[in-house]
């Protein structure tokens, strides 16, 4: 059933400190948990990589994220969304490897370009979600300041516990600086094989540091996530045993999400004027 149209929408950026964790295939688990409900869904792909308008496959692309930092008007972002292959709903901003010189900032408002570019974009959808670049630099920045929502994405690794904090303190930065009612929403392990000593040793260990943090939902290592991206539809309409084990835990993983703004928005009507309108509640 998709979202009612006087809720606010979900807005959040998908993270991570380093590559290869599986940071756009969470992305895109996601982006198709929606697509199964029915709701509303746009993709801002602000990595230079571009993986995940791949995997969307959208027909034209005569505009770019790159192009809309470059321009930054208020709600220019809309000129450069377009229709994904995943079917009616699904819509993407498309990356492009150009989009690299964007990564080191350009004057004072130079993090808030994506947010000003996004203004009235973002209330035409159910749920928008930001592909960040696998680093913590100035796209990520502009990423952070346009989003309610930040979920950091780590694997079962020796890396993912300084990976994870590198990320969390990221979000507090930007938060203080650029966007007052950013959040949070956790961090999630991608890859995972609880199974396995080593993948078990660094979920306790990832627990055992963010208690609060760590989310009770682990994507788990299957090959139909990549054997989906490859044919460039959701997981959720791939068929195998596999897919549908991925497609639940992404399920729930919108489901935390989902609950964890509608708690952010409730929430802002304590916050004192003054923060609300030097904070980005246009997101």
């Amino acid at each position: 059933m998709a979202a009612s149209s006087t809720r606010a929408p979900l807005t959040c950026a998908v993270v991570a400190q380093k590559g290869g964790v599986g940071k756009t295939t969470t992305l895109l688990g996601l982006a198709g948990a929606a697509w199964e409900r029915g709701l509303r869904v746009l993709v801002v792909d602000l990595d230079p990589q571009a993986n995940a308008t791949a995997a969307l496959d959208p027909a034209s692309t005569a505009y770019t994220t790159n192009d809309v930092l470059a321009d930054a008007r208020p709600g220019v972002a809309a000129d450069a969304i377009v229709p994904s292959s995943w079917g009616a709903g699904v819509d993407v901003l498309p990356s492009e490897r150009a989009l690299e010189h964007r990564a080191v900032p350009e004057g004072r408002d130079s993090a808030l370009r994506l947010r000003i570019a996004l203004e009235g974009v973002v209330d035409r959808y159910d749920v928008v979600l930001v592909d960040c670049p696998p680093s913590l630099g100035e796209l990520t920045r502009n990423a952070l300041a346009a989003v309610r929502l930040a979920l950091v994405v780590t694997e079962p690794s020796f890396f993912a516990l300084p990976g994870a904090a590198a990320a969390l303190e990221a979000i507090e930065v930007v938060r203080g600086s650029n966007n007052l009612v950013l959040r949070a929403a956790g961090v999630v392990v991608n890859r995972a094989r609880p199974q396995t000593s080593e993948h078990a040793y660094r979920l306790a260990e990832l627990a055992e540091h963010y208690p609060t943090l760590l989310l009770p939902v682990t994507v788990p290592d299957r090959t139909a996530l990549q054997q989906a991206q490859g044919a460039c539809v959701p997981v959720q309409a791939w068929r195998s045993s596999g897919a549908r084990e991925a497609a639940d835990a992404f399920d729930d993983l919108l489901d935390l999400l989902l609950a964890e703004a509608g708690r952010g928005v409730a929430e802002l009507g304590h916050l004192p004027t003054t923060l609300t309108s030097t904070g980005t509640d246009s997101s």
